[in-house]
């Protein structure tokens, strides 16, 4: 556990360190939200810094999730790094969805491993997330029938 809060850390305080090559300045009404193929009906993301794709790029994006929206199972091919901007989110780790814990408020903050399977859901509002990690992204659901790419 301290190996993994080390490595966790030091992920969360580098980025900015990393994207210090690229200026970037983002302000909320410039954002351009879309819906993904790879996420849930409903559900819109913005990139903020960084290309998703590109391999070592670093990354930070916004997710919008709906209200009453649950997010299944997943995982990513990277370390990330969530903080709730707006709304309350609920997010737990495992290969099944079930609600474990409250709601966590804006100013709240999570780090999942690469490859270490997760999920999240909202109350009765939506709840925006913004993700860094290092790129590529990418989504694999736990349940290849939650993927909304094959259906």
């Amino acid at each position: 556990m301290r190996k993994f809060l080390m490595t966790a850390s030091l992920i969360a305080f580098s980025l900015p360190a990393m994207a210090q090559d690229r200026p970037a300045r983002v302000t909320t009404d410039a954002l351009v939200w879309k819906e993904n193929p790879a996420f849930p009906k409903g559900v819109q993301l913005a990139t903020l810094v960084g290309d998703p794709m590109k391999a070592g790029d670093v990354v930070v994006m916004r997710i919008k999730f709906p209200p009453n929206f649950q997010m299944p199972p997943h995982t990513h091919p990277y370390s990330e790094v969530v903080t709730v901007i707006s709304g309350n989110v609920g997010s737990s780790h495992g290969e099944t969805f079930e609600k474990k814990g409250e709601l966590l408020k804006p100013g709240s903050l999570w780090v999942y491993p690469a490859k270490h399977p997760h999920y999240a859901w909202t109350g009765n509002e939506e709840g925006i997330l913004q993700v860094q990690f290092v790129g590529p992204g990418g989504i694999d659901y736990v349940n290849p029938a939650d993927d909304p790419r094959k259906k």
